[in-house]
């Protein structure tokens, strides 16, 4: 009969073969720099506008737009159009699909995290 301890250390090794396969499981819609910043954002304030967005994460009208979208074509944001006077204003908040994804992002680099350091 073999030892619980030789037992143990192949599973060892084959977990430590799944970490770089797990790591490509991510969530690639939120992984991207801009699309995670708009989903943190969202996440610690029930909303944001366009225009805060944009400023805090410093990135183009252009480029805020074209992410926000993906975001809300995937459900994990919603976006309320309307005016403020002539002027546009679109508001976003994050969906709950939106923060159980987040969530599941982080976890995910959580244990990527610990998987890493454990070498």
């Amino acid at each position: 009969m073999v030892p619980a301890s030789a037992r143990r250390r192949p599973r060892a090794r084959a977990e430590t073969r799944e970490a770089p396969r797990r790591a490509l499981d991510l969530d690639r819609l939120i992984h991207e720099r801009v699309r995670l910043g708009i989903v943190s954002a969202l996440a610690v304030n029930p909303s944001l506008t366009f225009n805060e967005l944009r400023d805090l994460l410093q990135t183009t009208d252009g480029n805020l737009s074209v992410h926000a979208r993906k975001l809300e074509d995937a459900g994990y944001v919603d976006c309320t159009k309307s005016f403020e006077g002539r002027k546009p204003r679109s508001e976003y908040r994050l969906t709950e699909a939106g923060r159980r994804a987040l969530d599941r992002y982080l976890k995910h680099m959580e244990a990527l995290i610990r998987t890493t350091r454990k070498g």
